[in-house]
């Protein structure tokens, strides 16, 4: 049986044009993408994105405009009979705080998750995994 997934994700952009990206290992497959992730029954996209920058990071943010949602058909990377729905979403944090300053060896050896900042350009680009996310970084170098 197909199945829609949907998926939600926060670009957390500093002043000096640098944007917080996730580096994630997961049953022995590692990638690069925006902080976010899978929203649970019963819950809207913007709370689902709150929830997981608190789980994720411990971080409280405010969610912000939707920067860009994907109209196109584009299947799960993780399972060929889904097809995703993604959300962008600009946010800020409640409590200003630094984020992202432990250095860390990628790809990552052991499953989890660890975030680090990156300027937004055309490198950015080839550090992001996933189609959806390389059109983000190309629609955030677009707005800059």
């Amino acid at each position: 049986m197909n199945h829609f997934n949907i998926r939600v994700y926060g670009l957390l952009i500093k002043e000096n044009n640098q944007v917080l990206i996730s580096d994630e290992r997961r049953n022995n497959f590692c990638f690069t993408k925006f902080p976010g992730g899978g929203l649970e029954f019963g819950e809207g996209i913007k709370e689902a994105l709150v929830r997981e920058f608190k789980e994720e990071m411990g971080l409280e943010i405010r969610v912000g405009e939707l920067f860009y949602f994907n109209e196109h058909f584009q299947l799960s990377a993780f399972n060929p009979k889904h097809q995703l729905f993604s959300f962008y979403y600009l946010v800020s944090l409640v409590i200003p705080q630094n984020v992202g300053l432990e250095k860390y060896q990628i790809p990552l050896i052991n499953d989890g998750e660890k975030q680090r900042w990156i300027k937004i350009d055309e490198y950015l680009a080839n550090q992001m995994t996933f189609p959806i996310d390389k059109i983000v970084v190309s629609k955030l170098i677009e707005s800059r």
